[in-house]
């Protein structure tokens, strides 16, 4: 699957390109190569620092706006949340020198998340956003929002690889018409995921690597994915998995490696001292 058409008909493509953790500077680099190797999905967040970056390789490609499906995501607004979440997308969009974005996530499910959500539809409703989701939402504070809003979001962007496989929130996701699409799809390079037995028969057996072995099994599960690399070569790779398909037995052999443990724990102390330092 290539591409999928989101809750409200637009299409969106199933392989993206992400730019976490990477430099303003690098990123203009990064996402220019991106473009040129056939990635046409850019997901981006207030917060990473780089929507700069991002516009910059967008404007210098040459490539036709419309062409090119730009993500970006709102960070917590702690106060005022319906008016300061339309000025961080004005913001946002100033910083990537674009009218609209494709698709405006809710980064986290903090803050005051139902004004954030009423502004965010409102956005949506004034053609600055083509879709509207939301990111790191589990399934009761989503169903939350869903219950009290108009609008179901297009979009949850969520923590999922072989080693959290998420299989109660694909399905729930798929029952309410949302997309789940996966950040860490390669678990950030984490549990020796490039040297694991598993998936090293099975990317042997394809004739493939690890990683477009894990990104298949993400696609063939409905799964978007924004992998990151600033080389060339991975990026190449990362896009080259519509050319085989897992069968039973290499599903099967993947679910195994579930072990429902996450890279990225809100309840940590390191991450709590980053979420204060970084209060919208």
């Amino acid at each position: 699957m290539k591409s999928v058409k989101l809750n409200n008909g637009i299409e969106m493509p199933m392989v993206g390109f992400g730019v976490y953790q990477v430099s303003d500077e690098d990123t203009e680099k990064a996402v220019s190569e991106a473009l040129k190797a056939g990635y046409r999905l850019l997901d981006t967040a207030a917060v990473y620092g780089n929507e700069a970056g991002v516009g910059r390789a967008i404007k210098a490609s040459g490539i036709p706006r419309e062409e090119i499906f730009v993500t970006t995501k709102l960070w917590i607004q702690r106060e005022n949340g319906y008016e300061n979440t339309k000025k961080a997308l004005e913001n946002s969009l100033t910083r990537l020198g674009l009218d609209y974005v494709d698709l405006y996530l809710m980064h986290q499910p903090f803050g005051d998340v139902h004004e954030q959500w009423r502004a965010m539809e409102d956005l949506y409703k004034a053609g600055k956003a083509r879709a509207i989701g939301v990111s790191n939402f589990h399934m009761d504070r989503l169903m939350d929002l869903i219950t009290c809003h108009e609008i179901v979001p297009a979009v949850n962007q969520i923590e999922t690889h072989p080693f959290y496989q998420r299989d109660a929130e694909i399905a729930f996701h798929k029952e309410l018409g949302i997309l789940q699409q996966a950040w860490a799809p390669l678990a950030e390079g984490k549990f020796e995921i490039f040297g694991n037995l598993i998936l090293t028969q099975i990317a042997q057996k394809h004739g493939k690597s690890v990683a477009q072995v894990v990104l298949r099994w993400l696609n063939q599960r409905g799964v978007a994915i924004i992998p990151k690399s600033v080389k060339v070569e991975r990026m190449l790779e990362n896009r080259e998995i519509f050319d085989f398909t897992l069968d039973e037995q290499d599903l099967a052999q993947i679910a195994t490696l579930n072990r429902d443990e996450i890279i990225f724990n809100h309840r940590d102390p390191k991450m709590v001292k980053w979420l204060a330092e970084h209060r919208g």
